[in-house]
């Protein structure tokens, strides 16, 4: 063999060798153009936005939002009763246990708050016959959601923007209210008569994103949109104790990469317990913040990116560091594709994993270090199908993809730079939320479908819940399932994990449903797949749910007087959705924005009824 032909051939296996490590090698993005940095001064973040804005066809007035068991469970609210003299009582089903969610409904034990139609209402709700409404707060704004803690009611609303045009002065002007959330904690000493402390009344521009509880903090993130003119931009503020102060430039974090929106991401941390203490804010410039997880000492927020020229989509990742008032932005990373929700995300010993999907569709999980540095991932998963659901529980991962069957994926976690899957169970249907049962089984929310007769794809049907056991993780088994009502039936639950509630020492399980069914004298002859049903019922569904039995359906509880009449407008109009259930003693309580109802856990018979809105 001459010289050449070595050569050669030397030439091709060294580029081959690099092919084979660069495949190899985890995704490292530059860390120098997404790690946040802070400007020097105004004229330097007026400079950064005038020329980020430039190309941005005057968006700059929309709103912020985005797309929008030992480490999971319950929210860890506070009673103010001495925990031995209450009754057992549920809690919000949050995703990280000690990290509340804010909520539409909360209760202590004694008590429920309840977000109806502009006010929140406190109920004496045990005893079940004594209840009764012992007071109603009015907001003019939306509200939120709410913390409850010991004493303190924390209530997050929001006020929309607006323009107003005036037309009868000299000259038409247009004159702009820019969107505020206000902060506002209220002593319930007296649950007669709620007090609002002024020091904890705050305002914040922007619209309200999300928010968490942790000890007797509550850590809130505003979006708040940035205006411009020729010689000034605007600068977040926060409003408290009577006073407004102004967020410095060089106290404002950003990044090289701007999406079409330049937008401020307040973080504010308020102590619920101390009147005087002041409010921490920290200032972030981004675009719109699509997920957010919280862990008990860490805010991870995204942001989708995308690349026009080369089409690459992409999740930019910041961790900011809490700890009581202190919030400190720590790290930034980056990963391929974008987040379905919050449950696509999860941190575990010191590692952060992210489920995430790419177009054309493929499916993927990263694993980043503290410094959100990449350090093993696990590509090309289910390539084509959708990603519905994902759940990380300790060094497991969970997700379901579908096009017209559901594989459920168990993705062993244990090793964080070499994730693999363990194997993987094809069943009809899909799954958009996955709730730990136990350590080795997994309930399932989803639909129901059937695969179409012509083309690539499946038709969904009912809601469908399934029981699944994972204990042999090779061969992961759907043991019990139920499908409720035809196409066309739903339940928030799909979008809202707080609308579920389960309780395994109970075998509890509820589900908020609105019931759409086939009427067969409508199709002559066989009933086609894309058939949708007549909407007949709307309440709440009640499960016995057991490893031995399965799912037992019990009975379904409802708040409409006349069903039918309540749904002859459409399930997009109904007022008396059960929007939250939770239990307190041996009684089940239902809720929507009308009315209360209390039901016996022993054999759901009705107790007792209270009117909240008439």
């Amino acid at each position: 063999m001459n010289d050449t032909k070595i050569h050669a051939i030397m030439i091709v296996s060294i580029i081959l060798s690099l092919a084979i490590v660069t495949a190899i090698l985890p995704y490292t993005p530059d860390k120098s153009e997404i790690r946040l940095k802070s400007f020097t001064s105004y004229e330097e973040l007026k400079d950064f936005i005038t020329a980020n804005s430039k190309n941005q066809n005057n968006y700059n007035h929309e709103g912020s939002g985005g797309p929008l068991i030992s480490r999971f469970g319950l929210s860890n609210q506070l009673s103010t009763t001495d925990a031995s003299t209450l009754p057992e009582y549920s809690r919000t089903n949050v995703q990280v246990e000690g990290v509340d969610e804010a909520d539409i409904v909360k209760t202590d034990g004694t008590y429920i708050y309840a977000v109806s139609n502009q006010n929140i209402i406190i109920l004496k709700a045990y005893p079940p016959e004594n209840a009764e409404i012992l007071s109603r707060i009015h907001f003019n704004g939306n509200i939120k959601g709410i913390f409850i803690n010991n004493e303190k009611l924390a209530v997050f609303e929001d006020t929309s923007y607006y323009w107003q045009y005036r037309a009868f002065t000299e000259q038409s002007t247009f004159s702009y209210t820019p969107p505020k959330t206000s902060i506002k904690v209220y002593n319930i000493h007296d649950r007669a008569n709620p007090t609002l402390i002024r020091t904890r009344n705050i305002t914040v521009e922007g619209n309200y994103f999300n928010s968490r509880m942790i000890g007797n903090y509550a850590y809130i993130l505003v979006g708040q949109p940035i205006y411009t003119d020729e010689n000034d931009v605007t600068l977040p503020k926060i409003s408290y104790s009577n006073k407004t102060e102004t967020v410095p430039a060089n106290q404002i974090y950003y990044t090289n990469i701007t999406d079409k929106f330049n937008t401020y991401i307040n973080v504010l941390a308020i102590n619920l317990h101390n009147d005087h203490q002041k409010p921490t804010v920290k200032s972030y410039l981004q675009g719109y913040a699509s997920t957010m997880y919280v862990s008990q000492n860490n805010i991870y927020l995204t942001y989708s990116t995308y690349n026009i020229q080369t089409q690459d989509q992409a999740t930019e990742i910041h961790r900011i560091n809490i700890d009581k008032s202190e919030i400190d932005y720590q790290a930034s990373g980056k990963v391929p594709g974008y987040v379905l929700n919050q449950f696509s995300m999860d941190e575990y010993d010191s590692y952060f994993r992210i489920a995430t999907t790419e177009s054309p569709l493929r499916n993927s999980v990263y694993i980043l270090n503290t410094e959100l540095n990449t350090v093993g991932s696990l590509e090309d998963l289910a390539p084509g199908e959708t990603l519905h659901s994902a759940r990380f529980m300790g060094n497991r991962g969970y997700l379901v993809t579908f096009k017209k069957t559901d594989p459920l994926f168990v993705i062993d976690l244990t090793n964080p730079t070499n994730p693999q899957v363990l194997g993987q169970l094809k069943v009809t249907g899909y799954s958009d939320y996955l709730h730990p049962y136990d350590e080795n089984h997994i309930i399932g929310i989803g639909k129901e479908t059937q695969e179409a007769e012509e083309g690539n794809f499946a038709w969904y049907q009912g809601v469908k819940i399934s029981l699944f056991d994972v204990t042999d993780v090779t061969t992961p088994r759907e043991i019990s399932k139920y499908e409720i009502g035809d196409r066309g039936t739903d339940s928030p639950i799909l979008q809202d994990h707080k609308a579920f509630l389960f309780d395994k020492e109970r075998s509890l399980l509820v589900l908020p449903v609105t019931v759409a069914e086939i009427n067969p004298a409508q199709y002559p002859g066989e009933i086609p797949q894309w058939a949708f049903g007549e909407f007949v019922w709307d309440g709440a569904y009640i499960f016995n749910i057991s490893l031995e039995q399965g799912l037992i359906f019990r009975d379904r509880i409802t708040h409409a007087i006349d069903n039918q009449d309540q749904l002859k407008n459409g399930y997009s109009y109904l007022s008396s959705s059960i929007q939250r259930s939770l239990y307190i003693g041996n009684v089940l309580y239902t809720i929507s924005e009308p009315k209360i109802k209390m039901n016996s856990l022993t054999d759901l018979t009705e107790i007792n009824e209270i009117i909240l809105n008439p």
